[in-house]
C-alpha cells in the first residue's frame, strides 16, 4: 500500500516554531563547538540534547545538521557546481537520494545543515517502500540529469536492504522508457563503494562527503532550480 513519506505526528511541535528553531540552532552551534575541538559525535549530541531538553527527533536532526570547522571547510573545497558535471560520469546515492526527496515532495521537515546540505529523518530500516513520491523522485534526478550534461549516471544501491532489487528495476524501466544513459548496482556498503569508486558523488551523506574525490548538493540544486516547496529548518 502506497502512503507519503511525510512528517512524524509531532513534528509540527518539534519544529515548527520560532521557539523551537531557535533552540536547534543554538544546539547546531554547541555541537559544532565540541566536534571542532575532537568531541565524538555520540557524546557532543547527549550534551546538547541535555542541555537543550531535546527530544529524540529533535537530537536526530541536530546531529544531521552539524558539522566540525575541518568538515564544514573539507566539504565545501570538494562540492562541486553543475558545470562540472558536463560529459562526467556521475555516481548517485539511491536510497539518500531517492528518500531525501521523496520526504521533501511529502511536506516532511527539511534541515540545512552547516555544511549547507538538506537532510530528512526517514530511513530504510532494513526495508524500502516505495511511497506516492517515488516516481516524481526519479523524474527530478532524470531532470538533473539532463541539464547537467553529466554522460552516464550510475545509481547505487545497498543491496542488503529488502526491496532493493524492486527500486533498481524501477530506476532501469525509467531510462530504458525516456532513453537516458543509467546504470545501476547493488552494493553491500555503497557508502565506501561511492567513496573509494566515484569521481563525482551525488549524496548528502555526511560520511561520503569526507571520504569521496568530489560531490555535488543535488537536493539543494533542486530545490532552486525546479523551485520545489520545501518545509525548510534552517539550522545555522
Amino acid at each position: 500500500m502506497q502512503k507519503n513519506r511525510g512528517k512524524n505526528t509531532d513534528d509540527d511541535l518539534l519544529f515548527g516554531s520560532e521557539k523551537q528553531t531557535g533552540k536547534l540552532k543554538m544546539a547546531v552551534q554547541d555541537m559544532h563547538y565540541l566536534l571542532s575541538r575532537g568531541y565524538a559525535e555520540r557524546a557532543s549530541s547527549e550534551l546538547t540534547g541535555n542541555r537543550y531538553r531535546l527530544k529524540a527527533r529533535q537530537i536526530q536532526a541536530v546531529r544531521a545538521a552539524s558539522a566540525s570547522e575541518i568538515q564544514i571547510r573539507n566539504r565545501a573545497d570538494k562540492a562541486l557546481q553543475i558545470s562540472a558535471l558536463q560529459d562526467a560520469t556521475v555516481h548517485l546515492d539511491g536510497f539518500n537520494i531517492i528518500i531525501l526527496l521523496e520526504s521533501l515532495l511529502s511536506g516532511a521537515y527539511i534541515f540545512r545543515g552547516a555544511d549547507g546540505c538538506l537532510r530528512d529523518l526517514s530511513g530504510v530500516h532494513g526495508t524500502y517502500r516505495k511511497v506516492n513520491q517515488t516516481l516524481k523522485s526519479i523524474e527530478l534526478v532524470a531532470a538533473f540529469f539532463q541539464k547537467s550534461g553529466a554522460r552516464k549516471l550510475i545509481w547505487i544501491f545497498d543491496k542488503p536492504v529488502s526491496n532493493s532489487g524492486r527500486i533498481r528495476q524501477m530506476v532501469l524501466d525509467f531510462s530504458f522508457e525516456n532513453h537516458l544513459n543509467w546504470e545501476t548496482e547493488l552494493e553491500f556498503n555503497p557508502d565506501r563503494f561511492l567513496a573509494e569508486h566515484a569521481e563525482i558523488a551525488v549524496s548528502s551523506d555526511g560520511w561520503i562527503l569526507d571520504h569521496c574525490r568530489n560531490w555535488f548538493n543535488l537536493a539543494g540544486y533542486l530545490m532552486e532550480e525546479e523551485k520545489l516547496p520545501v518545509n525548510l529548518v534552517k539550522m545555522v
